[in-house]
């Protein structure tokens, strides 16, 4: 071994050989042993990864002994791919750390690697496997950004917002700074690009509660949920770990435009058990059933010819619906609305409108109710409002009582009464011929009705 030695512009060849059995380590120079320095450097080439020490931490890099003849150099860009990074919350001295090889000479002679870039190779391998395998990965949030989270996992992979939870999350802040549990489920190396799935992680987890859970379930059991979703059609209840639907129609014994009208997402509820598919993983409940039945009391108070009192929910065009108790309407049909013929039931009646109507009929097993308006005794129309007024005692008209049900033929009644416009144009004397013409229709009704005469009288 020949080594080369320059004193004041004069080269000297000085022969040096390795001595035995000491590894390289030291040397044999002129008969003098000494150390051989250059065999305890550490040789690599750019590109590669190594291992280091931490022994300086500056504002703006950090020094690393990898074993080269000088400190590797982190620059603070290559400390993270966190952004703007503080290189003592990063490091600690004494720390031992991966790196990469960037530049083994700068223009100034410095050693240049990376922290970053070695995590980066790393992790891209363990992402690889996991992708592979499908095992989940840990990472840390580090921002939160339109759409979804981007988690720190050596690279930036990405979790979007509806893969967060198996709900939609409101509130993505929550999460930032904390530990969370992925799913690869989207790589690609070339663009740098990993797509992450928390939910992926919870559903799986959820597996076995989701069976244990319908075992357990029975139909007519009563149990406990929360509101987790609401659709047009209805509202889902999470059960602890399996969702169950409320169709529109099992959520109230009144009638329900919209499940928001009556739920919201988060609520506690208690539910019944209506039917279970367990093929197909799937639960029917009722929250209805767990109220008291309105129409109960309605088969327990009211009889057919009670008079009740109400309020106008609906008005269409066959007639017009009445709630007589919360949860319980029934209809009275166009028929029913006035004493007169009735083209249009809002010339009559108005949704608010709170009226009294008469009990025609209780369909207990189709649980519909028939009511009436103008059988009502004392409920006249005021043909100048289209309102239903209830007189006075003392007011000069009064109803006769004969329109009271039965009332008259209604060809009989439909002839002696004139159209409405002629009414409003007459005022106030127009109507009270109409109820005397009234009267001697129902008189001649009740003539006709009577039994013949006796021959002997």
């Amino acid at each position: 071994m020949t080594t080369t030695s320059t004193d004041q512009s004069t080269e000297i060849d000085v022969e040096s050989q390795i001595v035995p059995g000491s590894d390289g380590m030291l040397l044999e120079i002129d008969g003098q042993i000494v150390p051989n320095y250059a065999a305890t450097f550490t040789t690599f080439n750019e590109g590669e990864v190594v291992s280091g020490r931490v022994v300086q931490i500056d504002k703006d890099e950090v020094l690393v002994d990898v074993g080269f003849k000088s400190e590797g150099v982190i620059p603070s860009a290559e400390l993270s791919i966190r952004k703007n990074i503080d290189p003592g919350e990063e490091v600690e001295l004494g720390e031992e750390i991966d790196v990469l090889v960037l530049t083994k000479e700068d223009q100034e002679g410095r050693l240049i690697v990376s922290k970053k870039r070695a995590r980066f190779e790393k992790a891209w391998r363990r992402i690889e496997a996991a992708a592979e395998t499908g095992e989940a990965v840990e990472g840390t949030v580090i921002e939160v950004v339109k759409g979804g989270l981007i988690i720190d996992l050596g690279i930036r992979g990405f979790l979007p917002a509806s893969l967060v939870d198996i709900r939609r999350v409101a509130k993505l802040d929550e999460f930032l700074h904390t530990k969370i549990i992925c799913k690869v489920i989207e790589i690609n190396r070339q663009r740098n690009n990993v797509v992450l799935s928390r939910r992926a992680v919870l559903e799986e987890a959820r597996k076995g509660q989701r069976q244990e859970i319908l075992d357990q379930l029975q139909p007519g059991l009563v149990v406990e949920g929360q509101i987790s979703n609401i659709v047009d059609f209805g509202a889902f209840v999470d059960l602890n770990g399996i969702d169950g639907l409320i169709h529109i129609s099992e959520i109230s014994w009144s009638h329900v435009n919209h499940p928001n009208e009556v739920l919201e997402i988060g609520q506690t509820v208690q539910v019944k058990v209506l039917e279970i598919d367990r093929d197909r993983q799937r639960i029917s409940l009722g929250l209805k059933q767990t109220q008291d039945d309105p129409w109960q009391r309605v088969v327990d108070t009211y009889n057919v010819g009670d008079d009740l009192e109400g309020t106008v929910t609906k008005v269409v065009t066959f007639g017009a619906f009445v709630e007589i108790l919360d949860g319980v309407e029934g209809l009275v049909h166009i028929s029913e609305l006035a004493a007169h013929h009735v083209e249009n039931p809002r010339e009559v009646v108005q949704p608010g409108d709170e009226i009294k109507v008469k009990v025609l009929e209780v369909d207990d097993e189709r649980r519909r109710l028939s009511l009436s308006v103008k059988r009502v005794e004392g409920q006249i129309l005021s043909a100048h409002t289209g309102n239903l007024e209830f007189p006075e005692e003392d007011a000069a008209i009064e109803a006769p009582a004969d329109l009271v049900v039965p009332i008259v033929d209604e060809e009989l009644l439909a002839a002696a009464t004139p159209a409405d416009d002629e009414v409003e144009a007459e005022g106030a004397d127009a109507e009270a011929e109409l109820v005397a013409e009234v009267e001697e229709v129902a008189e001649a009704a009740a003539e006709a009705d009577a039994p013949p005469a006796d021959p002997q009288d």
